[in-house]
């Protein structure tokens, strides 16, 4: 017999704000949280502008010597978690620790330490670098991290799928809860790649815009759209079981009802542009969850503000709903928020899970000019107070990697 899964804790910290509440309260707003990168010199860079995290003593969270033991991509998932699970109000002594597990993934891991270290051995030689540098800069040190400080003795794994790595470690995470392995997930993602090396790789393969202006880069669906813009955070989902959730008094945020995830095959960086992958994933999750395409009221897209994402996403929306595809309420939060690379489907599934409670569709900011071949019904400027019973999130990465999450208003 399955299980319902629901979402009893939110955490995140993201360049539209440094808890949950606050970034929900600012993406409904509309906040802009793009702008040029103050945390290093961008001298030496083309792109100029990213979404860092801002005004955040990462000092006086952690200690400048437990700082220098992680990287950052590591610290964001830790205060990302750490919120999430304060809010679920869980209490991990009351609870059998080997049922409960941590998926976190990330796109890309310790970067920054990576380019410190190599930077350092070049200086001074190989065996000056810091001990340190491995368990700092492997992927899964994130989750790893996470289960110690919890004492969390179930399967603890880190999914790497480029950017659809935090959505498929939430669907992952769903589907074990689901089908009895585990009791409860810290799930989520993180990314801090935000780095002049970052900036630099992105660039030169043509991802990134390059028109160094805040209010007029990140603009998906846009005909001027050029390239994404890089931003960093992380955001954790406690989800659990709902006899679980019921039994302990948890608020519910949203019930998580389906998962879907495929492949293009097609290309390293390039979208499939017939979007049969990205068609099916999201059919895949509304099968999954038992619902028929005329259910979902909300998709909250991948919508990268990149020539080829944007429209085939927008095509492949067509193909999987047809004429619903222009009912429902399209959006992109990336305009805000930036591309948080891995950590974006974290911070989306949350975007998602929140509209279904609050009945409010957050919007795509500074999209002006729609491409002829985006012509659904986008949330453009201002976030719209609408009945959302079913949300979608959409992640796709780098490699063909496809997934989608489905969240259900919680009803009991």
């Amino acid at each position: 017999m399955k299980r319902r899964v629901v979402v009893t804790g939110i955490g995140a910290i993201s360049p539209i704000g440094n808890d949950a509440p606050t970034m929900w309260e600012n993406a409904k707003k509309g906040i802009n949280g793009i702008d040029f990168v103050k945390r290093f010199d961008i001298e030496t860079n083309n792109v100029k502008i990213g979404a860092e995290i801002k005004d955040f003593d990462f000092v006086e969270y952690f200690g400048r010597k437990q700082m220098k033991r992680m990287d950052r991509f590591v610290q964001l998932g830790m205060i990302a978690t750490k919120e999430a699970v304060l809010d679920s109000g869980i209490d991990f002594d009351t609870v059998d620790r080997d049922r409960v597990g941590v998926y976190y993934g990330s796109g890309i891991g310790g970067l920054d330490t990576i380019a410190n270290e190599e930077d350092k051995a070049r200086k001074r030689g190989f065996d000056r670098i810091s001990p340190y540098f491995i368990p700092s800069a492997i992927i899964n040190i994130a989750a790893g991290q996470i289960a110690i400080d919890y004492g969390l003795n179930g399967m603890a794994t880190s999914t790497v799928t480029a950017c659809a790595s935090a959505t498929n470690s939430i669907g992952d995470a769903f589907r074990t809860i689901r089908d009895g392995y585990l009791d409860m997930v810290l799930a989520g993602g993180t990314e801090a790649s935000l780095i002049p090396l970052g900036l630099g790789g992105f660039n030169v393969m043509q991802a990134l815009n390059r028109s160094n202006d805040p209010n007029n880069a990140s603009i998906p669906f846009d005909a001027n759209r050029s390239g994404f813009v890089m931003g960093e955070g992380a955001g954790t989902l406690v989800l659990e079981t709902l006899d679980a959730a019921l039994a302990r008094g948890a608020k519910i945020y949203a019930e998580l009802v389906g998962y879907g995830a495929t492949c293009d095959a097609f290309h390293i960086t390039g979208p499939d542009p017939e979007a049969n992958g990205a068609k099916k994933c999201m059919l895949m999750a509304i099968k999954d969850a038992g619902l028929e395409v005329t259910d979902v009221d909300y998709i909250n897209a991948h919508g990268t503000s990149t020539p080829l994402n944007d429209k085939t996403e927008t095509l492949a929306i067509k193909k999987a709903f047809g004429e619903h595809a222009y009912k429902l309420n399209v959006s992109s939060t990336k305009s805000m928020t930036g591309h948080l690379l891995g950590a974006s489907g974290a911070i989306e599934g949350i975007f998602a899970a929140l509209s279904t409670r609050d009945n409010f569709i957050p919007p795509t900011i500074n999209t002006k000019t729609l491409d002829e071949l985006c012509d659904l019904n986008y949330t453009l400027g201002k976030g719209v107070e609408k009945e959302v019973n079913v949300a979608i999130s959409n992640s796709l990465g780098f490699g063909g990697h496809n997934a989608t999450i489905a969240f259900k208003k919680y009803r009991g």
